[in-house]
């Protein structure tokens, strides 16, 4: 077993515990967590600026906004009941906190990444077959690891043709500048600082895989259904400040700078970012991704990596173990154990501006 799904497991049975002895509780003080990343800095904005403050107020409820270093380790603490929602991927929501028995939703399926991950070789002219025989530094069975799966896929090489070396977020790019470091594969903003430097290829990315590689706001979904302002409020302040960035004015760029500073970069750096992010302009965008017949087969590709890699819990016997649901009645997985809930109803009061 993996450094890395040690603790997760162990934050899942701490939280398996800690929801035996909370059950259905009606509260008015929430916080979530998120981690650098161009998709969810709307958050830090959102948080910082008074915007969750506002819808919060709205609804008689307080939230606070927390920001975490590592990220592995914040969906570890939302699993371990320390928050009651965290910024994720999808990939992630499925194989932390739901294979670990903590019913989630996917409250805003927010973006994908359109190139925002992507792996990168040292040496000019390099291509994915070239990872052959290579180590490869990412955090391992992230969503990282299942990029570089379909991209091994893509020339009919397996994971057995190379060596995976687990490293966190926090330190991949100091390990490309390394000699011992020669292939990675990781997100933004590391992505960019790693293709930034001399003589070194990006031999693919998540713009090969549209839609497969989402980024959300996760919430308990015990939480949720007990506490509905919860879920309008954090809608409700994303759409704000998501419709702030596309403006194209000066309160729009001025929010953009905010953003671009707070993630260690510029405007320049930052839009780059934003590039290669399908960030969903509208809640009515949003809403048609969270609802399209792609995202139950997307999910069933991911949970069939999960799978073979032991993602989904010591007693899975094949990718239906956790079970998820989705728009318009339709599930996937043991229905018995339905613990990932795309739940697009948030998105449709925000469409239909009722929030």
């Amino acid at each position: 077993m993996s450094q890395l799904r040690l603790p997760a497991l162990l934050a899942a049975a701490f939280a398996a515990l800690v929801s035996l002895s909370s059950q259905a509780a009606q509260k008015d003080h929430f916080s979530v967590c998120w981690t650098i990343y161009a998709g969810w800095m709307p958050w830090e904005y959102a948080g910082s600026q008074g915007i969750v403050d506002k819808w919060a107020k709205k609804y008689g409820i307080q939230i606070d906004v927390v920001q975490l270093n590592d990220y592995v380790e914040s969906i570890n603490q939302y699993t371990a009941g320390q928050f009651d929602g965290c910024t994720m991927t999808n990939m992630d929501a499925l194989t932390i906190p739901a294979a670990g028995g903590v019913d989630s939703t996917a409250l805003i399926v927010s973006d994908f990444s359109n190139g925002n991950d992507g792996i990168v070789l040292k040496g000019e002219g390099k291509k994915v077959a070239d990872l052959k025989g290579m180590d490869v530094n990412l955090v391992e069975l992230s969503v990282s690891h299942y990029l570089l799966a379909r991209a091994l896929d893509s020339v009919d090489l397996t994971e057995k043709d190379l060596k995976v070396v687990n490293t966190s977020d926090a330190d991949i790019s100091a390990a490309f500048n390394t000699e011992q470091v020669s292939a990675v594969t990781t997100w933004n903003p590391m992505l960019s600082d790693i293709k930034a430097k001399p003589a070194v290829t990006e031999v693919f990315n998540s713009s090969q895989i549209p839609g497969e590689i989402m980024d959300m706001m996760v919430v308990n979904s015990e939480t949720l259904k007990d506490n509905p302002a919860l879920g309008k409020a954090l809608t409700g302040a994303w759409f704000e400040v998501v419709e702030l960035m596309n403006a194209k004015n000066a309160a729009g760029k001025t929010a953009l700078e905010h953003m671009a500073k707070a993630s260690g970069t510029d405007l320049a750096g930052f839009q780059a970012q934003l590039d290669t992010t399908k960030l969903f302009a509208t809640p009515k965008e949003a809403l048609a991704f969270s609802t399209s017949k792609q995202l139950p087969e997307t999910m069933r590709k991911v949970a069939e990596f999960s799978f073979q890699h032991g993602l989904l819990g010591e007693g899975a016997k094949d990718t239906s173990a956790v079970g998820m649901a989705f728009a318009n009645g339709v599930t996937s997985g043991d229905k018995g154990n339905l613990k990932l809930r795309f739940d697009p109803s948030y998105v449709q009061l925000a469409a239909d501006a009722k929030l």
